[in-house]
């Protein structure tokens, strides 16, 4: 057996050594691919060759024009055991077998709370300064005592919760599916949409994309926030309505955001949220962690094993 596997995504030129791939080799050989996604037709000819193709989360869209343009693909393999970038409905019509891997689950929260403490104790602009030459150039911001709201309260938005009371702040939390005996469990105090936004003095997003949370953070909510406040989000893009948020930032009426995720990834060169002075922003990193690489790729060369052996595991879909 001599199976093309690609491993694509590979932005950062990391994913060769983070696990041991020759534990493939009786399989097949592994190639990888360090592009930025392209149109259907140069990921097409550029895909064309491989049997089976590891993605990096939702880095890359699988939709069904894709799917259908790669006649020898077998199987496709994603990091996590969600990935709204592939058309599963189009990728068994296809035959074509999905599989994940377990995520390691406090690379996102740890991501989260380092924003919100940078951003708090203006951490950037102090620290750039000092590079300048500069020193103390003005006064950081305090948690204890305030008020962290969550929106999402699943598993990473649990851990989220559970920094916050570490630091001494009052949490509460608000999302469609949450009831207040689930947030007392977790230790948090559960109110509704409005009383979220109102109250939070650092609003955290923590939801699942779907078409009911998408631009679920919309122009009324933001109105509803302190102008004193911060909106941190680690979770996806589309769920906060971005022209809205850039509209609240440049007048005043947010004191600031720190994002790891956006509508367009990467984010445009010309975007607004690379410049304006109140964003703390990163590159979708919330899940970039040597733990986390380890995990997605070595369950992934298991995937791969178990695959070529007839019996696959983690399915999707």
């Amino acid at each position: 057996m001599s199976v093309q596997i690609a491993v694509i995504d590979d932005w950062q030129d990391v994913a060769r050594d983070v696990v041991d791939w020759s534990l493939l080799s009786g399989i097949g050989q592994v190639s990888f691919i360090h592009d930025y996604p392209s149109d259907t037709a140069a990921m097409s000819e550029r895909l064309a060759p491989f049997e089976v193709i590891c993605v990096m989360r939702e880095r890359s869209r699988f939709d069904a024009a894709l799917l259908r343009s790669l006649p020898r693909l077998k199987l496709l393999l994603t990091g996590g055991m969600r990935n709204a970038a592939i058309d599963l409905a189009a990728a068994a019509s296809l035959g074509i077998q999905v599989c994940g891997t377990d995520s390691y689950k406090h690379a996102a929260p740890e991501l989260t709370w380092a924003l919100i403490m940078a951003q708090t104790r203006n951490l950037l602009s102090e620290a750039s300064a000092l590079r300048a030459g500069l020193w103390q150039q003005g006064l950081g911001g305090d948690l204890h005592g305030k008020t962290l709201g969550i929106l999402g309260l699943g598993s990473i938005g649990q851990r989220v919760a559970q920094f916050g009371q570490v630091f001494g702040m009052r949490v509460i939390a608000w999302s469609e599916n949450l009831t207040a005996e689930r947030a007392a469990a977790a230790g948090v105090t559960y109110v509704n949409k409005q009383q979220l936004f109102e109250q939070a003095d650092v609003l955290s997003v923590h939801l699942v994309l779907s078409e009911r949370s998408r631009g679920l953070v919309d122009a009324q909510a933001l109105a509803w926030m302190k102008p004193s406040a911060l909106l941190v989000n680690t979770a996806r893009g589309p769920i906060v309505d971005e022209a809205a948020l850039i509209s609240a930032l440049e007048r005043g009426r947010l004191a600031g955001a720190a994002l790891d995720v956006f509508e367009q990834e990467p984010l445009p060169l010309d975007h607004p949220l690379r410049r304006l002075p109140n964003v703390l922003a990163t590159p979708h990193v919330g899940y970039v962690s040597q733990q986390n690489y380890r995990q997605f790729f070595a369950q992934m060369i298991e995937d791969i094993q178990a695959w070529a052996a007839g019996q696959p595991i983690r399915q999707l879909g």
